[in-house]
């Protein structure tokens, strides 16, 4: 079974998209990790067949500077 969560970002540009997915990479490995930043939203999509720690997610983005907020 797939676990998907979908979150609201304030990423702007794709090198900030691509190193941010590489680190939540480590911290999720096996999952398929994705920003559409042409999306209003620029959206980071999370594909696991793991629960996905959200409270993680949201403080490794604040880490670096950026929010991410779930979209339900």
């Amino acid at each position: 079974m797939k676990l998907i969560e979908v979150f609201k970002t304030n990423v702007l540009d794709k090198t900030a998209a691509r190193a941010l997915a590489k680190s939540l990479r480590r911290l999720f490995p096996g999952s398929k990790i994705s920003f559409d930043l042409d999306d209003c939203d620029r959206i980071l999509r999370i594909e696991s067949s793991v629960p996905i720690d959200v409270r993680q997610v949201t403080f490794s983005l604040k880490t670096e500077g950026y929010r991410a907020d779930v979209l339900h």
